[in-house]
């Protein structure tokens, strides 16, 4: 990821350029802006190839951001820094257009994780090949209606391969309960949308998985939704 651009809006002095040093020892270019409008003017200016972005911001918030950036059809990946416990922020903010979030006080080795994830997603076009999806010991043949697990025949129901579908396009890029809700049942009405994929992705993952409880493919985001593991 050695130059890939990274610009940062957040307003705490002390944070930002922490994450300025720690961004720019692994060799990205890294812009600083405090301001919700700086940091929007800076996004439109010179569309970085990532952008983080704090929620609560003076002038102009995160969300408005994200919304503007997205109005723009600009579609650089960016992550949201949100308070710990704020589930309803979070899925707001990843509603409105943003791929990523996590939460304060973070570790600053998993953000730089994140970072990297959504690079790759970025500049692997998905992971899609034609009309293959594949994804380590994972083959998804999208033309063919397969899922191959190390060779083997992954057998599912036409609903499992829809969120597998889903789930694996969208690899590295946390989807809310609501979002994976109309993808895979669109125009259906719900009520608890997180209790009724909670049962089919316990489903998809003893099939797909080599431990269910301690999964490889499909991760958890709590309150939030779930996230396919991000492309090699």
């Amino acid at each position: 990821m050695t130059g890939r651009s990274v610009l940062i809006i957040e307003d705490d002095p002390s944070l930002s350029r922490g994450l300025h040093d720690n961004f720019a020892a692994q060799h990205y270019r890294v812009q600083l802006a405090r301001g919700g409008r700086e940091g929007l003017s800076a996004a439109l200016a010179n569309p970085p190839d990532l952008l983080i972005l704090d929620l609560m911001l003076p002038g102009m918030n995160g969300y408005e951001i994200c919304r503007a950036i997205r109005a723009r059809r600009l579609e650089m990946p960016i992550i949201m820094l949100s308070a710990k416990g704020q589930e309803t922020d979070i899925v707001r903010g990843l509603e409105l257009g943003a791929d990523d979030y996590v939460t304060k006080p973070f570790s600053t080795l998993e953000l730089k994780a994140r970072v990297r994830a959504l690079l790759r997603r970025a500049s692997s076009h998905r992971a899609v090949t034609g009309t293959t999806i594949r994804h380590e010991g994972l083959s998804m043949d999208l033309e063919g209606l397969t899922l191959l697990r190390d060779g083997e025949l992954v057998h599912l129901t036409p609903t499992e391969w829809e969120l597998v579908r889903v789930l694996m396009t969208n690899a590295g890029k946390t989807m809310t309960h609501r979002q994976l809700f109309a993808a895979v049942w669109p125009g259906r009405q719900y009520g608890d949308a997180q209790q009724y994929l909670r049962v089919h992705v316990a489903n998809v993952r003893r099939k797909i998985e080599s431990n269910a409880l301690d999964p490889r493919y499909i991760f958890t985001e709590p309150g939030v939704g779930y996230r396919f593991a991000a492309p090699q």
